[in-house]
């Protein structure tokens, strides 16, 4: 029996098909109430009057809460800049400022109605450009009491957090350089439109918080709503249910400390759901950023030096913002190779809503500056683009520029090669108004640590309790039950999965960074070892054999090796196990060890590395209508290097995934920051997610190339196909249309403006 590789059917799939699957809005328990927060309806300003007081008295209300009912101190995941509720400021649209618990939503909407709210509205710090500059006004005049989680990463003024690589060399190589290329390159910001906006139902018993949530990472809704609570993380329990999409957003802290603290306030449950609207406009979406690159290349087309520099939208508040500046330092050099490269990257303040993780975390908007500009200096030296990145490829042994060594990094090569075998560079994009672009990028496996607990039950069936979460991907009720189904020699149906619940759970770092499969999957290796050598001992009692000699013949079957007429079935190695008062179960944990780097090679490098990397090229062809300036592809083809496939079907689907939402980001998906700081897009029939004629067959070559720490070889899997996406849409249209739009979303307007753009000059002079 086979279980990894296999295209095993997901276990979660028949509840929600048919409709029985509980996800946080179908929670009910008995006597909840239905919680609202009122939000601040402007993006700066100074709260002049806030009353409660007729809110309180309405009937049906069971509480009204403020700054006054909240602790008082600040809390966050990089940066303690956050308090649960405005007091004085206001520091962007949507800010909560007071919560109400009531009978029905009829009466909780009357309550906020009825609250009495004056702010005294300010001009709002809102470009990215200006929030930097030395006389910008400060988003956070108190930015200096913060307390960071390492004090050895910069910060000032309106500069949350900034990481800077300085390396000598950078200007000496401008100066002798054939030919400097520059360019500036432009990201908005992207929601993440999963089905489920944000909910919980909250409840407070015997001194405990118990939440009911859809999360991405239970673990971390515990401790940093303890830490926004101040309390200890064993006074929250939280209780994880099917979550109806995620893409990041359900990482973090977001409404559960108000349902909380409501709960507490009436004595009673708490059901609090975003309204679309709501969640749009609150949700830490992926960042708004500005990326300009200037590289010194010589006649060849070598990059000999490069100099970057990167500002990253954090918001209001900088959750994980001083951790994503890390990464403008690993993409500058990653994939090709570059000389000495000057890279700073500053995460701002600003008065919007709060950023955070999305699919792909900075990497979308950073590979589409580089593979942009990549492009621009093939054109400038006259060189086919395609050639350049070969001529430039890094190879095994070659180093990032934090210093990481790729010892495979080969596997970028044979990605280019298995591509133009499917699509070939030179017979693709032919025909007026089109064009073929290509990207590459080198990705990484999220290390945090993962556990499981695994038990044998009587009937032979083996129960997985984790806290890793199923998050729409399968990592969970594919691979890590097909991975142990593998371990044990059962059928995948006989897996037994567990919601993850905070207080018998083993700890897990939560659905990110694909790393689910590889993490949780290589603690499963590790319990079952265990697990096997349990099951061994009891099986020998009871066949009269030596442990050693015993062996899983598949099918849920124990036999001694060399006799088949031996076997005997892991229901009744279970049962006779709790008979004799033992139970066959055992843990499993595991975190990726860090792979070397050079920590002396920049300042405030919080996230220093990329563990298990991956290997990435996309080639997009598309066609341009010059009177709408409307953009169709016509055909994508991804070459995905994945260590193992554990399930081809998961495989491919999130590859799909992946470049259906990278098409979203690239052309349609927009959110405009007004000068008011309040977005203008806030309903998803404005925003315009990508629908199924947007989409292309996604052409997918799977490169295995397994590796040792994976189980059975996989690397993560889900996170890595938006990357290149835009980048790869963006240089097709620029080489339909002859001009480039260094700005996403490509929109139809902005194709329009390129095309009645005069085109590029000829390749430079030498400098």
């Amino acid at each position: 029996m086979t279980a990894v590789g296999d295209k095993a059917p997901r276990l979660d799939g028949p509840e929600k098909v048919r409709g029985s699957a509980v996800y946080t809005v179908d929670v009910s328990l008995p006597g909840s109430l239905t919680g609202l927060v009122l939000r601040s309806p402007v993006a700066r300003g100074e709260i002049s009057r806030l009353s409660v007081d007729k809110a309180r008295n309405l009937p049906g209300v069971w509480a009204v809460i403020t700054a006054d009912d909240a602790p008082n101190h600040r809390s966050g995941l990089a940066i303690k800049d956050q308090l649960l509720f405005a007091s004085n400021r206001v520091l962007y649209e949507g800010e909560p400022i007071a919560a109400v618990a009531a009978e029905n939503l009829d009466v909780a909407r009357r309550a906020i109605e009825s609250i009495e709210l004056e702010i005294d509205e300010q001009a709002p710090v809102v470009d990215l450009d200006q929030a930097v500059q030395d006389d910008a006004p400060l988003v956070h005049p108190d930015w200096e009491d913060f307390e960071p989680v390492r004090d050895d990463f910069p910060r000032h003024g309106n500069v949350a957090a900034e990481m800077l690589s300085d390396p000598e060399g950078v200007d000496e190589a401008f100066a002798r350089a054939h030919a400097v290329v520059e360019g500036e390159y432009r990201a908005g910001r992207q929601y993440q439109a999963y089905l489920e906006p944000r909910g919980v139902v909250a409840d407070y018993e015997s001194g405990r918080y118990i939440l009911h949530v859809s999360h991405q990472f239970p673990f971390n809704v515990r401790d940093r709503m303890a830490a926004a609570l101040g309390v200890r993380s064993s006074r929250i329990r939280v209780i994880g249910h099917h979550i109806g999409g995620g893409f990041g957003a359900k990482l973090d802290l977001g409404i559960e400390p108000y349902a909380a603290l409501l709960a507490r306030a009436a004595g009673r449950p708490v059901k609090l759901v975003n309204d679309r609207t709501e969640d749009m406009i609150t949700c830490q979406c992926r960042e708004n950023a500005i990326v300009r690159i200037k590289s010194a290349v010589d006649s060849e087309g070598n990059i000999i030096a490069r100099d970057m520099d990167v500002l990253l939208d954090s918001g209001a508040a900088a959750t994980d913002g001083p951790y994503l500046a890390s990464i403008p330092l690993i993409l500058a050099g990653a994939g090709y190779r570059v000389g000495p490269t000057r890279v700073r990257a500053r995460t701002v303040y600003t008065n919007t809503a709060p950023t955070g993780a999305f699919r792909g975390v900075s990497g979308t908007h950073l590979v589409y500056a580089i593979e942009r500009h990549m492009d621009e200096i093939a054109n400038r030296l006259g060189i086919d683009r395609r050639e350049l990145r070969l001529a430039n490829l890094q190879q095994d042994g070659d180093r990032l520029l934090n210093g990481q060594e790729l010892p495979d990094a080969s596997i970028l090569r044979d990605a280019f090669d298995r591509v133009e075998e499917r699509a070939a560079w030179a017979d693709s994009g032919k025909g007026t108004n089109r064009g073929v672009g290509i990207a590459a990028c080198v990705w990484l496996t999220n290390p945090l640590s993962g556990s499981v607990v695994m038990k044998v039950n009587e009937d032979g069936t083996l129960g997985v309790v984790t806290g890793a979460t199923e998050n729409g991907s399968g990592a969970v009720s594919m691979g890590v039950a097909q991975i142990a189904a593998e371990e044990l020699g059962i059928s995948i149906e006989d897996v037994v999965l567990s919601m993850p619940d905070t207080d018998s759970s083993p700890y897990d770092a939560g659905s990110q960074g694909s790393r689910t499969t590889h993490i949780v999957g290589r603690a499963v290796g590790e319990a079952s070892d265990d697990l096997r050598d349990q099951i061994y001992r009891v099986a020998a009692r009871l066949v009269e054999a030596d442990p050693a000699d015993m062996e899983l013949v598949g099918d849920g079957r124990v036999g001694v090796k060399g006799s088949p007429g031996s076997e005997i079935t892991l229901a009744e190695v279970a049962s006779a196990a709790t008979a004799a008062g033992e139970t066959l179960s055992a843990t499993g944990s595991y975190a990726t060890p860090m792979p070397d780097f050079d920590p002396t090679c920049a300042s405030g490098l919080l996230f220093p590395v990329f563990p298990t990397p991956t290997y990435h090229v996309h080639q997009a062809e598309v066609e341009v209508d010059p009177v709408t300036g409307t953009v169709k592809v016509l055909r994508y083809v991804v070459a995905q290097e994945v260590g193992r496939v554990i399930n081809p079907d998961g495989v491919i689907g999130q590859i799909q995934g992946g470049v259906a939402q990278g098409i979203g980001y690239a052309l349609y998906e927009r959110i405009q920051l007004g000068d008011d700081g309040r977005y203008k897009q806030r309903t998803l029939e404005s925003y315009r997610l990508p629908v199924a004629q947007d989409v292309p067959e996604v052409e997918t070559i799977l490169l295995e190339h397994p590796d040792s720490a994976g189980p059975f070889g996989a690397k993560g899997v889900a996170e890595p196909p938006i990357v290149p996406v835009a980048a790869a849409i963006g240089n097709a249209i620029a080489d339909a249309i002859g001009n480039a739009v260094d700005s996403i979303p490509i929109l139809p307007e902005n194709v329009l403006e390129a095309i009645d753009r005069s085109p590029p000059q000829a390749p430079a002079d030498s400098q």
